[in-house]
């Protein structure tokens, strides 16, 4: 008798069974993952902060900041990622080495963007926080002692004179990160850029560096506490350089509008964007 199927054809195999097992399996690690987060993770997360706090603000002391934010800080974003666990997968990373100091942009989808800008980037970088941030013992002093940067966003004269301060003692191989979005965006569409990072760019004659992130949103949603294991992506594009012979406020929407373009790229395309001298 002929093993052949009616149509002549070899039969498919099977896969629902395989299908079964996966919904299956997918179910019992979201059940299971809150005794992880909260018996596992979250203890790990404050241990390593009580630890590394007092370490990074010692080293800064004695003018190691750099070590403190290489070294402390961004092995305590990666043991987050691992423990979460987060998988990481990074595009542009060639981008990195061509300019000694940059105003990194990125989108804002979850409190899981910071460790895995801080812990995967590889640069030395200070971050520009809502003030609010200075009230979290520990965290504030450390990120205080390295150099971050905190601003009050209901003062935007405050917030730009305490950025120009901080950027005006950045050394030579230090870059500024800021979310222009200014907050997480709750539907992982990009909001309105504020203007703060792309000034800072103009009036130093300092390339932008645009990354998009994406997949946090899927580990910590905004307003939620319940984290996920899953997977995240980091898209280095190339920097944008400031254009020549215009004025400041000019300078300023150029590079916003070339960086929002550059991170929708990553958000539409998944790779990074062609140089703001390819492509307008």
């Amino acid at each position: 008798m002929s093993d052949a199927s009616p149509t002549g054809r070899d039969a498919a195999p099977d896969t629902q069974p395989d299908r079964r097992g996966s919904a299956i399996v997918a179910t019992i690690v979201d059940l299971l993952f809150p005794l992880w987060q909260w018996l596992v993770l979250v203890p790990v997360m404050v241990v390593a902060t009580v630890v590394a706090a007092p370490i990074a603000i010692v080293a800064s002391l004695f003018g190691a900041q750099r070590f403190a934010n290489l070294h402390v800080a961004a092995r305590w974003a990666r043991l987050i990622a691992y423990l979460t666990p987060m998988r990481i997968e990074i595009e542009g990373r060639e981008h990195l080495e061509e300019h000694d100091r940059v105003v990194v942009v990125a989108n804002h989808q979850s409190q899981y963007d910071i460790p895995l800008i801080y812990g995967f980037i590889g640069l030395d970088l200070r971050w520009v926080m809502k003030a609010e941030l200075r009230k979290i013992p520990l965290v504030a002093q450390g990120c205080r002692a390295i150099g971050h940067i905190f601003i009050d966003r209901g003062n935007p004269d405050q917030a730009r004179e305490a950025i120009n301060e901080a950027v005006a003692r950045l050394p030579e191989g230090t870059g500024v990160l800021f979310f222009p979005e200014g907050t997480r965006s709750r539907s992982g569409e990009l909001l309105k850029f504020r203007k703060g990072a792309f000034r800072v760019a103009a009036d130093r004659g300092i390339p932008v560096l645009p990354v998009t992130v994406t997949g946090t949103r899927d580990l910590l949603r905004p307003g939620s506490l319940r984290i996920r294991p899953g997977r995240a992506r980091m898209i280095i594009h190339p920097p944008v350089e400031p254009p020549d012979e215009r004025s400041v406020e000019v300078r300023t929407r150029w590079l916003s509008r070339r960086a929002r373009a550059c991170i929708q790229h990553g958000l539409e395309h998944g790779s990074p964007a062609p140089r703001s001298d390819d492509a307008d």
